[in-house]
């Protein structure tokens, strides 16, 4: 790495943390290629019983999907160890529009399911609110009828900012965020936002787990999403220089982040040191 790594704010421990709350791409693996640095990483956590949860704000993939997906790269897990924007829009639905039974989703297949099986209807004639995802589906037409959902006034929610997703392949993959941002210029209506950097993830996941939210650590690669919530949370957050922001972006923070590392690699090798 030629850029130098700028000092940590360090304001929180090391020390206090009992549970990590991981990112997935661009923190354990990048596309489709796992981290050196990864496994040994994981199990040194297990190893010095410290708690680990892999949050994503990727929608375009299921639970039962990461499950997968995480196995096939030979990281042991259960759907109940993985949270995604999905979870937080669920949680919303229910407590803020408990009247709205059928959702116009621009999303995933695999998305739509995970709707389906919580109760909803999803389908775009007789919608009640409209919903967008990380779509890797996205066509013209429900792109014009989420627009169209969104002109009238129906709620619109999304499940997620990022604006593009991490891959290690030679192309943009258009997220959530920016496909908000075309139906924003087009309807001149702003969502709902979930997902990280929402606080309240950090909040119930210490809940789960009877900790406070200073005895979590937050590992991600993003400032305006990973780096934020933790800090919005008082939980430790903790940078990672694998993936997106890079030592230049950190360097311009008025408030930089806890702890600032290469990769997972150096946080497992501190956290098991009592750092």
């Amino acid at each position: 790495m030629t850029s130098k790594i700028p000092a940590s704010s360090g304001a929180r421990s090391l020390r206090d943390v009992r549970h990590v709350v991981l990112d997935l791409d661009g923190t354990l693996y990048r596309g489709n290629r796992l981290f050196d640095v990864t496994l040994p990483f994981l199990a040194a956590l297990r190893n010095h019983d410290i708690g680990y949860t892999f949050l994503t704000n990727n929608t375009s993939r299921s639970k039962t999907d990461y499950v997968d997906k995480l196995r096939a790269m030979g990281i042991e897990t259960s759907p109940p160890q993985i949270y995604t924007p999905a979870d937080s829009t669920l949680t919303y639905l229910r407590e803020s529009l408990p009247a709205v039974k059928v959702l116009g989703v621009l999303g995933t297949p695999s998305l739509c399911r995970q709707f389906e099986e919580a109760g909803f209807q999803v389908r775009w004639d007789g919608c009640e609110a409209v919903v967008i995802g990380f779509d890797t589906t996205l066509d013209y037409e429900r792109l014009c009828r989420a627009a169209y959902g969104i002109s009238l006034g129906l709620p619109f929610i999304a499940t997620h900012p990022d604006l593009v997703c991490p891959t290690d392949e030679p192309t943009v993959l258009v997220d959530c965020g920016a496909i908000c941002a075309c139906l924003t210029a087009a309807t001149g209506r702003t969502p709902v936002i979930l997902g990280k950097p929402d606080p309240v993830i950090l909040l119930n996941l210490a809940a789960r787990h009877h900790l406070e939210p200073s005895q979590l650590a937050m590992v991600g690669d993003r400032l305006y999403t990973d780096i934020a919530m933790a800090q919005r949370a008082g939980s430790v957050s903790v940078l990672v220089l694998s993936g997106e922001a890079t030592a230049a972006d950190t360097a311009a923070m008025p408030t930089p982040p806890d702890y600032i590392m290469t990769d997972v690699g150096e946080l497992g090798r501190r956290l098991t040191a009592g750092d």
